[in-house]
């Protein structure tokens, strides 16, 4: 990907097919050559399949090695596919190549993630001995957690079937490596909270086995601000980052002598180099670079009422950055349309996003940059060299040409609670001719509206337990996108009767 501007950090992708399965990372080198390796595993519903690439980490002195969890399109904990634990070894394999080609050895590695991937954390930090570990509201019963939360998972992790003789050996692999006092010198930092729903079954039966551990860090986070599973991480932050920039600097927490200013700027990096550059996904494709409809170039905004859509032949997806910094990567229609928005108002001022298009083999188009201005307020359209016809009507941005109003939602209602996994939208849009719904910035799908102005949607996949915001668009037959609908909504366990708030 292209340099970043000075506050950002320069993403290097690539794809390590040494191994037994092909494993896609991203890698970020470190600031004022620091000597260390952040390794960072993803959560669940994450875009891209990526964790904390959000820009949370751009302070971090480090070496970061993100690492996709998606394989064959599914996630897998980093672990098997149908008890083949050739996927572990393989995702090993790409850490131990990046800390050599680094010139540092496991006492300088932290392992990295929440949820799923604080599981990964916990689990690749025991069994490779590597110096650090942060483990972020964990699942210790994994097979156990699969099974009952992302049966598609579970069935991609452990076969056909799920056989329960399966479960149980998953389920063991952690608490097994805890018993065993497997890098009992490593330092470890565990995150939980009585506020995860998952706390009870998943965490508290387990601290008690790393007693025999040299430095075992239990931060223990309540507060009447946490709801659920994935707030944990999220009040946290802060400190997190501060922990992390302290390990980066040999600085662990804990009694004894410790290093300090740890680093070597003018240190050769020829060998990491060597190893992206050969294994770089930078190759060029034959589709045409995405085409953005909006928002229109040099045109005025309110922070709150920016949105991104336009098309692109012959791509799969869209991922879009700005100075370095990735900011989401939706999924292309099959009729070329994409679309995107991001989950917060922008900052106000002058933006410069760059647009992606990316193929099925992983080849990329150059990137098309739009620039526009946010402000506090609606402006204008100021679009130079652009004609006016005369008698037309100035119109405020993101407005022109646009369907009246955001459709009506019917179903699901607002903070309706469903049982089960299966969820179908309906409503009414006059004037439309088809709704398009998202969820955190990526389009999920459409459906036409008929003649007498009713729709209805069914997204064909099981809704994963726990909340869920949706937000339902209406598009003209001209193309141009309304406001949007938010509908958000509870899927219930149906056996339980209470949800599980995994992230």
């Amino acid at each position: 990907m292209p340099k970043a501007a000075s506050k950002g950090r320069e993403l290097i992708q690539g794809i390590d097919t040494s191994g037994a399965y092909p494993v896609e990372y991203r890698f970020s080198h470190a600031k004022g050559g620091n000597r260390h390796l952040v390794v960072v595993f993803a959560n669940f519903a994450v875009t891209d399949d990526y964790g904390w690439s959000n820009g949370v980490f751009d302070p971090v002195r480090a070496n970061i090695l993100w690492i996709r969890d998606k394989f064959h399109g599914m996630n897998s904990y980093y672990l098997c596919k149908d008890m083949d634990f050739a996927l572990e070894q393989s995702v090993a394999g790409v850490i131990t190549k990046v800390m050599k080609a680094l010139d540092l050895t496991p006492d300088d590695v932290t392992m990295w993630g929440g949820s799923k991937g604080g599981s990964a954390a916990l689990f690749f930090g025991l069994r490779y001995g590597f110096r650090n570990i942060v483990s972020l509201v964990p699942q210790f019963l994994v097979g156990t957690y699969v099974q009952k939360v992302h049966p598609k998972v579970a069935r991609f992790m452990l076969g056909e079937g799920v056989p329960q003789e399966n479960v149980r050996i998953v389920d063991s692999i952690i608490p097994d490596l805890v018993r065993s006092n497997a890098s009992r010198h490593t330092n470890i930092y565990l995150l939980s909270s009585p506020q995860d729903e998952q706390f009870p079954e998943q965490v508290e039966p387990f601290l008690a086995l790393f007693q025999g551990y040299d430095n075992f860090n239990f931060i223990y986070s309540e507060s009447p601000f946490i709801t659920g599973h994935a707030q944990v991480t999220r009040r946290n932050v802060p400190f997190l980052m501060g922990l992390v920039n302290m390990l980066a600097d040999g600085l662990p927490p804990r009694l004894g002598m410790v290093r300090n200013g740890y680093e070597e700027p003018d240190r050769d990096r020829s060998a990491i180099d060597a190893y992206l550059s050969a294994n770089s996904r930078d190759k060029g494709t034959d589709i045409p670079p995405p085409v953005v409809l909006h928002p229109l170039p040099h045109t005025r905004t309110p922070r709150d009422g920016v949105y991104f859509s336009g098309t692109a032949m012959g791509a799969v997806r869209v991922s879009l950055w700005e100075r370095g910094k990735f900011l989401g990567s939706p999924s292309v229609a099959p009729d070329g349309t994409w679309s995107w928005k991001l989950s917060k108002p922008w900052s106000k001022g002058e933006h410069r996003v760059k647009c992606v298009a990316w193929d099925a083999a992983g080849g990329h188009t150059k990137g098309v940059e739009v620039a526009f201005t946010t402000e506090d307020a609606a402006a204008a359209v100021v679009v130079p060299g652009m004609q006016v016809p005369t008698g037309a009507q100035s119109v405020a941005p993101g407005v022109h040409g646009q369907p009246a109003g955001a459709p009506v939602v019917r179903a699901p209602e607002a903070y309706e609670q469903l049982m089960g996994a299966a969820v179908q939208f309906a409503g009414f849009a006059p004037g439309a001719s088809r709704v398009g719904f998202r969820a955190g910035g990526t389009l999920l799908g459409g459906s036409p509206v008929a003649a007498d102005g009713r729709w209805t949607w069914d997204s064909g996949w099981p809704w994963q337990e726990g909340m869920h915001t949706v937000e339902v668009f209406a598009v003209d037959v001209n193309g141009m996108e309304s406001p949007a609908a938010l509908v958000p909504f509870a899927v219930l366990p149906v056996a339980a009767g209470a949800s599980h708030f995994g992230y």
